[in-house]
């Protein structure tokens, strides 16, 4: 999948303003920002629901605007919200999908038959949808991008409004796909599904990506880990700040008790610490390392939290 230069607006709002972005095949691509980034409009775009303004993008080697046609029966989408027919049953809405497909109707049947086991909702085929629970909408959702088994799976925040367990039944779903060799493009805001499973992650901020690389990468672009220890008595934190300030490139922080140092990827640095303060007869309650949330991530990067929404005229992506 790459995409090159792409640009939309709304009006005059730019949702996407020059995006540059290659995932490759068989891996889970982040595409992380706010609320209004641009991420919903970038899904519309590579999924042929939406021509752009400027720039090109190609998924499975198929332009999206001129294979239009081709690319839609190599790609499986899931949004924001279920697209599912809540009057029909699981099984006839799978059935239905199934159909559009080109499948004969015992094909449709069988392959619905699969995905309602595989997505714990087998017991549930005979119920109309109207009676589902969210987080079994959002699996049934999910099973009907999976209907015609696309090697190309994009993701618009699959789990915004889940309760946790069916949050967490759905990152395993996505876990597994992924094992099985699937090529996923997620889009979220919310930094602990990004961090869970995203191989590579991109940050999308007002219609640009602003920072790219795996999660461990970006973490280290603010500073990697840090050394935070909390000492037996507040009066001696000046004296460890300046035992500790050996460990680091920046002068340690000192905030109450604690005591805090950026030691990067310093190996054997908890050891190294204590062995410090103990030989200097500083007593030490308790020691850790701390490697910076992708939240922290985030706001280092654009200068806001990942939850401040900045309408680009795209609804909520």
């Amino acid at each position: 999948m790459s995409v090159h230069g792409l640009a939309k607006s709304y009006g005059d709002v730019r949702a996407l303003d020059g995006v540059d972005l290659d995932v490759q095949e068989g891996t889970v691509l982040g595409l992380l920002g706010p609320n209004g980034a641009g991420k919903t409009t970038m899904i519309r775009v590579l999924t042929t629901l939406l021509k752009p303004d400027a720039g090109s993008a190609t998924v499975a080697g198929l332009d999206v605007v001129r294979d239009a046609a081709e690319l839609r029966s190599l790609i499986g989408l899931a949004g924001q919200y279920a697209a599912v027919d809540e009057n029909l049953t699981g099984q006839e809405n799978l059935t239905m999908v199934g159909r559009l497909y080109g499948m004969d109707r015992a094909a449709a049947r069988r392959r619905a038959g699969e995905l309602l086991d595989r997505f714990d909702l087998g017991d549930a085929a005979q119920r109309v949808v109207k009676g589902y629970s969210g987080g079994m909408r959002r699996r049934l959702d999910l099973a009907a991008a999976l209907v015609a088994k696309p090697p190309i799976l994009f993701l618009d925040e699959p789990t915004t409004g889940l309760d946790p367990r069916s949050r967490l039944q759905l990152w395993e779903t996505i876990e597994q796909l992924a094992s099985e060799g699937a090529t996923v493009l997620l889009t979220t805001q919310y930094l602990d599904e990004a961090d869970r499973l995203a191989g590579a992650i991109a940050v999308i901020d007002r219609g640009r990506v602003i920072a790219r690389g795996s999660p461990d990468e970006l973490k280290d672009r603010v500073g990697g880990e840090r050394l935070e220890v909390h000492l037996e008595e507040a009066a001696r934190t000046g004296a460890a700040a300046e035992i500790l300030s050996v460990m680091g490139d920046d002068p340690p922080a000192v905030d109450g008790e604690l005591v805090s140092v950026n030691v990067r990827h310093r190996p054997g640095a908890i050891v190294e610490g204590v062995r410090l303060l103990d030989d200097a007869g500083v007593g030490v309650q308790d020691i850790a390392l701390r490697r910076p949330t992708l939240d922290e991530v985030f706001l280092a990067l654009t200068g806001h939290a990942a939850e401040d929404a900045d309408a680009d005229g795209e609804g909520s992506g």
